[in-house]
């Protein structure tokens, strides 16, 4: 009987934590529609090569490891294209300059609402986003897409964001009963936080370093 009712403990406590966070990805005024990790880095890649074809974007997702912690596929990288393409996202236009057999391929560059789209994505991921978050990291690869003061503002804000999680944790921590809880419920709570503190110290190194940085556009 006090294994059944322990199990339901950790299963609330992992039901609350991960469901109860505040996780913006989009503004739901205008609907904006949430973009699959696959998309947000293509979006990513098109913007910064601008004028790139399905090919290209593969070679750099492998050259710059997003398939180790983005899930990002070679088949998903198509589909994802032709998604973004569907929703007006990005355009594109046939090679005209290649040579030799096969067929033209096509060329992608992002269109105003594609932009638009990116900008948001990565102030919502540098700002919103959970800790051990993908998102985070593909707006930490997008900051030459905004100014300084923007990543600085967006990262200032993930600091208020964690901490306030931290806290939450932390008083649900004490609510259900705190250091009396056994070892394995206890760690539900003290593993999220451990993280989330390490994730905080990392992001306030980041603002002080990105702060000192004289080479990006402010």
């Amino acid at each position: 009987m006090v294994r059944a009712q322990s199990a339901i403990v950790i299963l609330k406590k992992l039901t609350d934590y991960y469901t109860s966070g505040i996780f913006l990805m989009y503004n739901k005024e205008e609907e904006m529609e949430l973009l699959s990790n696959s998309e947000f880095a293509i979006l990513q890649l098109i913007a910064q090569s601008n004028g790139v074809s399905g090919y290209d974007i593969n070679k750099t997702v492998d050259k710059r490891g997003y398939r180790e912690w983005a899930n990002i596929g070679t088949t998903s990288i198509y589909v994802g294209l032709e998604k973004l393409e569907k929703k007006k996202f990005v355009k594109s236009k046939l090679d005209s300059k290649k040579t030799g057999r096969g067929p033209l391929p096509k060329k992608f560059s992002l269109t105003p609402r594609g932009r638009e789209t990116l900008k948001k994505e990565i102030i919502e991921g540098l700002s919103l986003s959970r800790e051990k978050s993908p998102q985070f990291d593909l707006a930490l690869a997008s900051l030459p897409l905004v100014t300084k003061k923007e990543a600085v503002a967006c990262l200032k804000k993930r600091k208020n964001f964690l901490s306030s999680e931290a806290d939450r944790i932390q008083d649900k921590f004490e609510q259900q009963g705190g250091k009396n809880l056994p070892i394995f419920v206890s760690s539900l709570f003290s593993h999220p936080l451990a993280i989330i503190k390490a994730e905080i110290k990392f992001v306030e190194q980041l603002i002080e370093d990105l702060e000192k940085e004289k080479a990006w556009k402010k």
